[in-house]
């Protein structure tokens, strides 16, 4: 036995990259993995092969969608949610459709979620959330208009949600990975650095989650060099600009 064995997961951003490796991740461990994601057709493909599976197609940016996705997907013991959109760009480039999608995907479908299944958790006393944010939300990058400013909010709700919630029996967590090579990281033209496969990116993840830990980033030692950059002053991060 391990603390997956018979539990429900249901995965928010399940098509591909992280968060199919999260459903086989968790699938190889006895769970029941459900599975939503706006692409029908490949969340079928990945449910043939895993057993005790389900898929579910979800918009996180229509409430209605949300709505329905969640009743469909009934009582379950965790929600991870991993629905993400990128598109690098700098302020000088400003597109505010793309920025808007950002926000929308990023942090108010995690609001939308949330809504529909962190009541049901508080009134059973139990459940396990865990938001999947970003080493780019804890400081202002160059060209991460949108991305880098949503996951730096979905950190601050987990945070909230943190304080909020202790002792109701409801655990909460955050996870920010580094790069993960995905189609969306396939849209940056510059080096990327400790570049991760989904594969272990996932590994990662369960790990934090096997571990009951509210907060992990990785990969070390560039998570670790990430969070130093906050204790650096203003002049020396902007110096020039």
């Amino acid at each position: 036995m391990n603390s997956f064995d018979g539990k429900t997961y249901w995965i928010v951003g399940a098509s591909e990259g992280l968060g199919r490796a999260l459903a086989q991740a968790l699938s190889n461990r006895g769970a029941r993995v459900i599975l939503s994601a706006r692409n029908a057709k490949r969340l079928d493909e990945i449910c043939s092969i895993l057993p005790n599976s389900k898929a579910i197609r979800c918009d996180v940016a229509d409430l209605d969608s949300v709505r329905r996705a969640a009743s469909a997907a009934g009582n379950v013991d965790g929600l991870i949610y991993n629905a993400g959109a990128y598109d690098p760009m700098r302020s000088t480039e400003w597109n505010t459709e793309a920025a808007l999608r950002m926000s929308d995907v990023n942090f108010q479908g995690a609001l939308r979620v949330l809504g529909e299944i962190l009541p049901g958790f508080v009134r059973a006393g139990q459940g396990e959330i865990t938001l999947i944010g970003s080493l780019s939300g804890y400081h202002g990058l160059p060209s991460a208009v949108g991305y880098g400013a949503s996951k730096a909010a979905l950190i601050s709700l987990a945070e909230t949600m943190r304080h909020d919630l202790a002792g109701s029996g409801v655990t909460v967590r955050i996870v920010n990975p580094g790069f993960i090579k995905t189609r969306l990281t396939e849209k940056n033209s510059f080096k990327m650095p400790m570049l991760m496969t989904p594969q272990g990116a996932a590994q990662h993840v369960v790990r934090a989650m096997s571990r009951h830990r509210f907060r992990t980033d990785f990969p070390a030692p560039f998570s670790w060099l990430i969070r130093l950059v906050g204790y650096l002053p203003d002049w020396v991060i902007y110096r020039g600009r």
